[in-house]
């Protein structure tokens, strides 16, 4: 890890994970308000099917279609460069569907988060994808990792 990558302080990893808190229940809620205050103006939004949305798009989209039933998280990797945190980890939601009923979607997400002159933390890119074919086998490093987690069970 370079001098200038770090992971989170107590401090700033709980205000980051209230900033996701409040985005996941915003979109739940379908909270136009609330997500605005939390999405900065420059926001890259790229949905798992990879459209890709500005904020106000993003923000018509949630208005609109209210998709979010519910948002799950799972382990959370926090990095921070001065103002700018990188938040990845998986992410599954259930939404309705287009045509009526619900799905689901599961993948890793990579999310940007910049801290504001108010000290405030906004969203400023997002990206999923989902979780699919595997093209490429297995790298030997995977492979032992697998064999070295089996044997332990």
């Amino acid at each position: 890890m370079s001098a200038a990558e770090r992971t989170a302080t107590a401090e700033t990893a709980a205000a980051l994970l209230d900033a996701e808190r409040r985005r996941q229940r915003a979109l739940i809620d379908g909270d136009a308000d609330a997500l605005d205050a939390l999405f900065d103006e420059s926001l890259v939004h790229v949905h798992a099917p990879g459209v890709v949305q500005g904020k106000a798009e993003l923000l018509e989209h949630v208005a609109v279609r209210r998709p979010y039933l519910e948002i799950t998280r799972g382990e959370l990797a926090m990095r921070v460069f001065g103002d700018v945190a990188i938040v990845t980890g998986t992410l599954t939601n259930r939404m309705r569907a287009p045509g009526g009923g619900e799905r689901t979607l599961s993948g890793p997400v990579t999310q940007v988060l910049h801290r504001g002159a108010d000290g405030a933390w906004r969203f400023v890119s997002f990206h999923m994808t989902p979780f699919g074919e595997k093209v490429w086998g297995e790298l030997p490093s995977e492979q032992r990792a697998e064999a070295h987690e089996g044997g332990q069970s």
